[in-house]
């Protein structure tokens, strides 16, 4: 090495045609042409360093060769050039060859450790052309490498462990982590450098984490081997109602919660009694890890609703008293109010203005009130119902499904009804219904319609032939409108809705 060093210092390898001149800008040319476009940019450094080099021989002309300027100028010159090959060839290798042509990117810590070495290389190759021994230095400053290891011990602690951290991945930039028991402890690795990795929260707050703490601690990666994670909600309910039913429920609003993924499908788990009643764990998987909290809140408010309309309150710890006393009059007073809350949404209903009142009254006392949340289904296309609903507040829109498709084709609000045609004749619906906000509705049933009809069998007729217009507006809306002649479709609703209450008379006997 010595031999060929002081061999180009003393030949003027710096001259008109000098051989390494002629390698450094081929070096420089190769990782422009090489290099992807986006890091071309890359190779500014090795040209300056050439530059530089080239000032330094031009400086060094008005030297001469044996004095100390005109020595430490081809130093200065010896090591520009090297720097200016070694830059260039690490370019080459590292992010043409191994980037760009086997698809193998190294981690940027290994990078920058290639690169110190490269130029330590340089600065040893240097000193040798000075006449300094790199050994013998090392050992004269042992004490001083001494001192530095133990200042530097926390540094170059970080920095070995970032070295392992990028040997492991055990996570990468854009990965969601958590790297300890505290739940404000959880965010996006955004960076991660020599000495720490920095993670930003759901609070927007940047944590700057060492990255020997991180060595030591255990790392949570919510990002791999994939972006699915599962999350868990608890959920009382009483004892008096069964698991099979509240379970039915729960599937049910979570499976339908706008961020809760179909599969791997939504599992309840029954953990235990309490004094609170039931415990039930809802189970569901996400693919959007930064939506977690508000997807959570969506399945919390779904349950709730869902417990609602199964008339379930979740219960309080038993310890909770809470008296209230009503007197006869007081507690008469209230059932009046309900009785005449449901008669006023079914007075609005035309094809039960037939019904004289006390046979309205009636089926006000047996018809139920539910709530809906915004964008829940309250019936579904194709399946078999015997209720039918008004809305009592609120909207919701009217969905045909057709090849794996949905269109909108109407919206009902308060006072509106759907779902008749299935409880008078027993047919499947024929649209979904969707809350589109919330929406409180009452639900009346076939039993109670049953138990009218055969009061007062003539108020049928009225009845489908009201049906029968409502029914044909809607086709028409639909653009599904039946052939048969509209002046008969009455007669044959009639008769359908007898069939399905089994109301037809047999003809008297002969003789």
């Amino acid at each position: 090495m010595d031999t060929i060093v002081d061999s180009l210092m003393r030949k003027g390898w710096l001259g008109s045609g000098g051989v390494a001149v002629l390698i450094a800008l081929s070096l420089l040319l190769a990782a422009r042409l090489l290099l992807p476009r986006e890091d071309r940019r890359l190779v500014h450094l090795p040209f300056f360093l050439l530059v530089l080099c080239g000032v330094a021989w031009a400086i060094a002309l008005f030297y001469e060769r044996d004095t100390y300027a005109g020595r430490l100028l081809r130093l200065a010159q010896l090591f520009l050039l090297l720097a200016s090959m070694g830059k260039s060839s690490f370019l080459i290798v590292i992010h043409a060859v191994l980037a760009k042509r086997l698809s193998f990117p190294l981690p940027r810590i290994v990078q920058d450790i290639i690169q110190i070495g490269v130029y330590l290389g340089v600065a040893l190759i240097t000193l040798r052309a000075a006449g300094v021994e790199p050994g013998s230095l090392l050992a004269t400053s042992a004490l001083l490498t001494a001192v530095l290891g133990l200042s530097l011990q926390d540094t170059l602690g970080n920095m070995f462990a970032g070295l392992a951290i990028q040997a492991e991945r055990p996570f990468q930039v854009g990965d969601w982590i958590q790297y300890d028991a505290a739940p404000e402890h959880v965010g996006e690795v955004t960076e991660i450098n020599w000495r720490a990795t920095r993670i930003l929260t759901l609070d927007h707050v940047t944590i700057t984490v060492p990255n020997g703490a991180l060595a030591k601690s255990s790392i949570i990666n919510f990002s791999r081997p994939e972006a699915i994670t599962r999350r868990t909600t608890t959920i009382y309910a009483p004892y008096q109602v069964s698991p099979n039913r509240v379970k039915t429920a729960l599937i049910q609003a979570a499976q339908e919660t706008p961020g809760v993924l179909r599969m791997p499908p939504v599992t309840i788990l029954t953990r235990g009694f309490s004094e609170r009643g039931v415990e039930y764990s809802v189970r569901f998987f996400i693919n959007n890890f930064r939506e977690r909290e508000t997807i959570f809140s969506m399945v919390n408010e779904r349950l709730w609703y869902a417990l609602s309309r199964l008339n379930v309150a979740i219960p309080v710890p038993r310890r909770h008293i809470e008296i209230e006393q009503l007197s006869d009059e007081q507690a008469q007073k209230r059932l009046e109010a309900e009785a005449n809350r449901r008669l006023r949404v079914l007075e609005h209903v035309d094809f039960l203005k037939p019904l004289p009142r006390k046979l309205l009254i009636e089926l006000a006392d047996s018809a139920e009130l539910r709530l809906y949340a915004p964008g829940e289904y309250i019936i579904h296309q194709g399946e078999v119902g015997e209720e039918m609903f008004i809305i009592e507040r609120g909207k919701v829109g009217v969905v045909l499904e057709r090849a794996h498709s949905e269109r909108h084709v109407a919206e009902l609000v308060s006072g509106q009804c759907f779902g008749e045609m299935s409880v008078m004749t027993g047919e499947p619906r024929s649209a979904s219904i969707l809350a589109l906000v919330e929406t409180e509705v009452m639900a009346v049933g076939k039993q109670a319609f049953k138990s009218i009809i055969e009061q007062n069998e003539s108020v049928l007729e009225e009845m489908s032939e009201i049906l029968a217009q409502r029914h044909h507006e809607l086709s028409r809306e639909s653009a599904e409108e039946e052939s048969c002649d509209r002046k008969t479709q009455p007669a044959m609703l009639l008769n359908r809705i007898k069939s399905f209450f089994s109301t037809v008379h047999p003809p008297a006997g002969k003789g």
